[in-house]
Order: C-alpha cells, then sequence, then structure tokens
C-alpha cells in the first residue's frame, strides 16, 4: 500500500531540523527499501518548510507509525502531517528519474478536491515528472486530491499540471531529493 506523507514545518523550527538532521535521516534510512521518493520543501530563500516522503508501507497502522515516530514530529518541528494513501501512477520512484534537465527547479503540486473515484480524472504523465498519483482517502473510494513531484522553469509552470476547475485548491512547494549526501 502506498502513502504519501508531508511533514510541514512549523514557524521558526529551522534551527531545530537542522539539530536533528542526523536523527531524520538514520530513521528515514530504515525505510530506504520502501521509498518512492523523498526530499525537502523550502521557500525562495533556502528556508525549509516541510519534507516529503512516499513510499510503500504494509498498511495505514504502519503508515501512521511512520509520521508520527519520525524524530522530528516527535521533538514538535513540524505544525500538521499529511498523511494519504496514494498510488503511483507512473510506477517508478525518484532514483528512476534521473538527474534531470539544466535550469530547471523541482517541485511538489498539491491539488485537493472531493470526488469519488470513478469519476477521478487520471494522474498527469510526461517526462517531467518524477512522481505523480492520487491522494486517496482510507478506503480509496474518494479521491481527495493530487501530489505531483516534477521539474519546471518557475512555479507557475509548475502549477499548470494540474487542471486549476478540477480542484478546490493547490499548493505549490519548492522541493528537492533527498537523503543522505554522499
Amino acid at each position: 500500500m502506498e502513502f504519501f506523507c508531508y511533514h510541514r514545518d512549523r514557524p521558526g523550527s529551522t534551527p531545530l531540523r537542522n539539530r536533528m538532521v542526523e536523527q531524520h535521516w538514520s530513521y528515514m534510512d530504515r525505510f530506504a527499501a520502501t521509498m518512492i521518493a523523498r526530499g525537502p520543501t523550502f521557500t525562495s530563500d533556502g528556508t525549509l518548510t516541510g519534507s516529503v516522503h512516499i513510499l510503500d508501507l504494509p498498511d495505514p497502522a504502519a503508515a501512521r507509525a511512520f509520521a508520527f515516530d519520525e524524530p522530528g514530529y516527535q521533538a514538535g518541528a513540524y505544525r500538521d502531517v499529511l498523511l494519504r494513501r496514494w498510488h503511483n501512477s507512473l510506477g517508478r520512484t525518484m532514483w528512476d528519474f534521473g538527474d534531470g534537465r539544466p535550469g530547471l527547479d523541482r517541485y511538489l503540486v498539491l491539488g485537493f478536491t472531493l470526488e469519488p473515484l470513478a469519476d477521478a480524472v487520471e494522474p498527469p504523465q510526461g517526462e517531467a515528472l518524477i512522481a505523480s498519483g492520487p491522494l486517496l482517502s482510507d478506503d480509496a473510494a474518494f479521491v481527495l486530491g493530487m501530489a505531483v513531484l516534477l521539474e519546471a522553469p518557475d512555479a507557475e509552470r509548475a502549477r499548470e499540471v494540474l487542471t486549476p476547475d478540477r480542484y478546490v485548491g493547490v499548493e505549490v512547494h519548492l522541493w528537492q531529493f533527498g537523503g543522505q549526501p554522499d
């Protein structure tokens, strides 16, 4: 079962996150074999705003344990957690994507909606997409939104990956590949 987890930083928590980076990486490395994508979100000036993890876990209980046992969450670095079932519509991991194209930034685009699964639009496809899939209700009967990781020249172009009239809200966040530096 695949899950999308987005720990959103509490304002002012960057010093705490920086102090805990080794604990965070160590914790995440325990899940490395299950990861589809991972990495931080940040503002244009480089301030951390969150941490994305998309992974395959046995069940919702394991996903909740993953999200809420994370050391930064336990220490209070995050203001909230978006945790949803997810479906990997591209069938690959971020490591399959490659190095990317010069001159493009990476983004997380989240679109929010509520529609029965049968009425949902297909997730976006394309060579600029790193990961793409619907955010699902716990029983997978409803699509609650879409999460897309992609490369684009700017935030407005990244936003265009989702049709605006299908979503009640769209968020765009700068994102980068995560994990411990080599």
